[in-house]
């Protein structure tokens, strides 16, 4: 599978806790950050692989699972401290459901936005893994 869970290193301190990802946490320059928020327990968000993007998902509340296929196995991973992130390489399937109430998924990755980069249907998804690998 062509995903790690990354720790991400933390300041304890009895005000509370900090968090820090520099330069040297992620394998890859950040070009884009967002989050998701407000998501109903019953969505889901994803359903998509990226060709070229690498991201980085960290849960800043709540928790949440990821559904991973890499085209020859399924992994789910669930995703609950905010100092654990999951690093998900290129072609790599990508499901996120279960959201608890208030979490929230902040996503760091390595490209802007290109609708290229993106497949957005699984059997399609499979058909570009097979191509690349001939």
């Amino acid at each position: 599978m062509n995903i790690e869970l990354l720790d991400i290193p933390k300041i304890n301190d009895i005000r509370g806790n900090i968090a820090v990802i520099e330069k040297d946490l992620l394998p890859f320059s950040i070009k884009r950050v967002y989050y998701l928020f407000d998501v109903p327990s019953s969505a889901r968000r994803g359903g998509h692989a990226h060709k070229e993007q690498f991201e980085l998902l960290i849960p800043l509340s709540g928790s949440f699972d990821v559904v991973l296929n890499n085209g020859n196995e399924t992994k789910k991973v669930t995703l609950n401290k905010p100092d654990k992130g999951l690093l998900i390489k290129s072609n790599t399937w990508r499901e996120l459901d279960n959201f608890s109430s208030g979490a929230v998924c902040l996503v760091i990755s390595s490209g802007e936005f290109l609708e290229e980069d993106y497949i957005r249907d699984i059997e399609e998804f499979k058909a570009f893994l097979a191509s690349n690998r001939k």
